[in-house]
Protein backbone atom coordinates (compact mmCIF):
# COMPACT_ATOMS: atom_id res chain seq x y z
CA UNK A 1 0.00 0.00 0.00
CA UNK A 2 3.21 2.17 0.85
CA UNK A 3 4.68 1.31 -2.29
CA UNK A 4 1.11 2.21 -4.34
CA UNK A 5 0.85 5.27 -2.88
CA UNK A 6 4.50 6.26 -3.56
CA UNK A 7 3.73 5.84 -7.08
CA UNK A 8 0.60 7.64 -7.44
CA UNK A 9 2.21 10.59 -6.21
CA UNK A 10 5.30 10.50 -8.29
CA UNK A 11 2.82 9.72 -11.38
CA UNK A 12 0.33 11.85 -10.52
CA UNK A 13 0.99 15.16 -8.29
CA UNK A 14 4.44 15.00 -8.48
CA UNK A 15 4.72 15.05 -12.18
CA UNK A 16 1.89 17.92 -12.27
CA UNK A 17 4.09 19.45 -10.14
CA UNK A 18 7.27 19.04 -12.17
CA UNK A 19 5.14 20.45 -15.20
CA UNK A 20 4.16 23.25 -13.00
CA UNK A 21 7.65 24.10 -12.43
CA UNK A 22 9.03 24.10 -16.00
CA UNK A 23 5.79 26.21 -17.23
CA UNK A 24 7.06 28.95 -14.21
CA UNK A 25 10.56 28.76 -15.20
CA UNK A 26 9.65 29.28 -18.55
CA UNK A 27 7.41 32.06 -17.55
CA UNK A 28 9.75 33.81 -15.74
CA UNK A 29 12.49 33.89 -18.33
CA UNK A 30 10.06 35.17 -21.00
CA UNK A 31 9.23 37.74 -18.46
CA UNK A 32 13.20 38.42 -17.63
CA UNK A 33 13.74 39.32 -21.11
CA UNK A 34 10.35 41.06 -21.94
CA UNK A 35 10.03 39.36 -25.26
CA UNK A 36 6.88 40.95 -25.52
CA UNK A 37 7.82 44.46 -24.66
CA UNK A 38 10.73 44.09 -27.18
CA UNK A 39 8.41 43.19 -29.54
CA UNK A 40 6.13 46.04 -29.04
CA UNK A 41 8.70 48.22 -29.28
CA UNK A 42 10.89 47.24 -31.45
CA UNK A 43 11.66 50.17 -33.98
CA UNK A 44 11.17 53.23 -30.82
CA UNK A 45 13.97 55.17 -30.18
CA UNK A 46 16.96 53.78 -28.17
CA UNK A 47 17.32 55.71 -24.98
CA UNK A 48 16.74 58.72 -26.73
CA UNK A 49 14.06 61.00 -24.66
CA UNK A 50 14.11 64.60 -26.42
CA UNK A 51 12.90 62.74 -29.92
CA UNK A 52 9.87 65.23 -30.00
CA UNK A 53 9.64 67.68 -32.94
CA UNK A 54 12.24 70.56 -34.03
CA UNK A 55 11.17 73.43 -35.47
CA UNK A 56 13.78 74.91 -37.42
CA UNK A 57 15.73 75.46 -40.70
CA UNK A 58 16.02 72.76 -42.85
CA UNK A 59 19.11 71.57 -42.08
CA UNK A 60 18.11 71.58 -38.59
CA UNK A 61 14.89 69.25 -38.99
CA UNK A 62 17.22 67.05 -41.44
CA UNK A 63 20.11 66.15 -38.57
CA UNK A 64 16.68 65.71 -36.17
CA UNK A 65 15.19 63.38 -38.54
CA UNK A 66 18.14 61.70 -39.65
CA UNK A 67 19.43 61.19 -35.50
CA UNK A 68 16.17 59.92 -34.81
CA UNK A 69 16.10 57.57 -37.65
CA UNK A 70 19.63 56.10 -36.86
CA UNK A 71 18.33 55.95 -33.39
CA UNK A 72 15.92 53.67 -34.44
CA UNK A 73 17.88 51.29 -36.33
CA UNK A 74 19.93 50.93 -33.15
CA UNK A 75 17.18 50.50 -30.94
CA UNK A 76 15.83 47.79 -33.80
CA UNK A 77 18.95 46.10 -33.61
CA UNK A 78 20.04 45.86 -30.34
CA UNK A 79 16.42 44.22 -29.26
CA UNK A 80 16.00 41.94 -32.00
CA UNK A 81 19.16 40.59 -30.36
CA UNK A 82 17.99 40.60 -27.55
CA UNK A 83 14.71 38.69 -28.27
CA UNK A 84 16.60 36.48 -30.13
CA UNK A 85 18.77 35.53 -27.39
CA UNK A 86 15.96 35.13 -25.41
CA UNK A 87 14.23 32.84 -27.45
CA UNK A 88 17.17 30.79 -28.11
CA UNK A 89 17.34 30.05 -24.12
CA UNK A 90 13.59 30.00 -24.00
CA UNK A 91 13.80 26.85 -26.17
CA UNK A 92 16.87 25.48 -24.85
CA UNK A 93 14.89 25.33 -21.42
CA UNK A 94 12.16 24.21 -22.74
CA UNK A 95 14.12 21.11 -24.50
CA UNK A 96 16.01 19.92 -20.96
CA UNK A 97 12.02 20.84 -19.24
CA UNK A 98 10.68 17.87 -21.89
CA UNK A 99 13.86 15.30 -20.80
CA UNK A 100 13.60 16.10 -16.99
CA UNK A 101 9.64 15.31 -17.32
CA UNK A 102 10.44 12.06 -19.66
CA UNK A 103 13.12 11.22 -17.06
CA UNK A 104 10.74 11.84 -14.20
CA UNK A 105 8.32 8.89 -15.56
CA UNK A 106 11.62 6.61 -15.88
CA UNK A 107 13.43 6.95 -12.54
CA UNK A 108 10.96 4.81 -10.50
CA UNK A 109 11.79 1.85 -12.62
CA UNK A 110 15.54 2.72 -12.89
CA UNK A 111 16.29 -0.05 -9.70
CA UNK A 112 14.13 -3.00 -11.87
CA UNK A 113 16.44 -2.16 -14.95
CA UNK A 114 18.99 -2.59 -12.67
CA UNK A 115 18.27 -5.41 -11.12
CA UNK A 116 17.30 -7.09 -14.40
CA UNK A 117 20.66 -5.86 -15.87
CA UNK A 118 22.97 -6.55 -13.37
CA UNK A 119 20.89 -10.14 -13.37
CA UNK A 120 21.78 -10.28 -17.22
CA UNK A 121 25.65 -9.83 -16.44
CA UNK A 122 25.65 -6.29 -17.36
CA UNK A 123 28.71 -4.50 -15.64
CA UNK A 124 29.47 -1.10 -16.53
Amino acid sequence: MFIVGILGWWYGRGWGMRAQMLRDKLMSTFDYFSIDLLLRTLFSPYRQISAGKVRGALGVQMRAFADRLISRMIGGMIRLTMILIGSVILVVYAIFGVILLVVWGVVPLLPLISIVMVSAGWTP
